[in-house]
């Protein structure tokens, strides 16, 4: 059983950057691939980015590119999204998940989650 636990989520002005972390403990972390997601408010949760196992390869929705990064630490055990550039509909809860798959973006593929972290983007 893998637990996840987020942090570094908080309240920021348009433009800005936060840096969202993400430890993992229980299970064996590089066998993992690593996604994050958010919740906004009477929306569906929605992926944002994904890593495999090696950090070899990465994948974001649309509306992020070029604005976050996604990368981790196996030694740390460790997931951590850098986010520059926040704007207003950035404002969810994010949350970190871990899947056994090679391949994964849509929420079903993800077996562990953490408790999410709030975000707020103030315009």
């Amino acid at each position: 059983q893998v637990q996840l636990v987020e942090s570094g989520g908080g309240l920021v002005q348009a433009g800005g950057s936060l840096r969202l972390s993400c430890a993992a403990s229980g299970g064996t972390f590089n066998v993992y691939t690593m996604g994050w997601f958010r919740q906004a408010p009477g929306k569906d949760r929605e992926f944002v980015a994904t890593i495999s196992w090696s950090g070899g390869r990465r994948n974001y929705r649309d509306s992020v590119k070029g604005r976050f990064t996604i990368s981790r630490d196996n030694a740390k055990n460790t997931v951590y999204l850098q986010m520059n550039s926040l704007k207003p509909q950035d404002t969810a809860v994010y949350y970190c998940a871990a899947a056994l798959k090679w391949s994964a973006e849509a929420a079903d593929d993800y077996n562990y989650w953490g408790q999410g972290t709030q975000v707020t983007v103030s315009s």
